[in-house]
């Protein structure tokens, strides 16, 4: 598959950016472009989009910044969400890849990565206050 990796620097350590994001309640703060709310039912993680209720799993905490995340919708594949929080001098750095799904158009991957960027600098400012 084609993929886009896109990364970001900031002004936090890493450990900081690492509890903020693995926390799913905060996605609605820095993830802007994708998730409206987030909620906890049944022990699961429902994240909110304009495309409906999407099911998110993250990975475990780890001590290697690894943030993989898995996001569904109830009739479709899990999809696969590569991310990462990497130390940085005294701040991070966070790279998350998008891959280019089956059906998936050139100009769709390019939107999204346009989206993700913007989730990104959103991310730092939080960060970064």
């Amino acid at each position: 598959m084609i993929s886009r990796t896109l990364t970001i620097t900031i002004d936090s350590p890493a450990a900081r950016v690492y509890d903020f994001i693995r926390n799913p309640g905060n996605i609605p703060l820095w993830a802007t472009t994708f998730c409206r709310a987030v909620k906890k039912t049944r022990g699961a993680w429902i994240i909110e989009t304009a495309q409906g209720p999407l099911k998110l799993r993250i990975a475990k905490k780890n001590r290697y910044g690894i943030l993989d995340h898995y996001i569904s919708q109830a009739s479709a594949a899990e999809v696969f969400v590569p991310l990462r929080v990497m130390p940085n001098g005294k701040g991070s750095e966070v790279v998350f890849t998008l891959f280019q799904r089956p059906g998936m158009t050139d100009k769709d991957l390019r939107k999204d990565a346009g989206l993700v960027r913007k989730d990104l600098l959103t991310l730092k400012r939080v960060m970064e206050r």
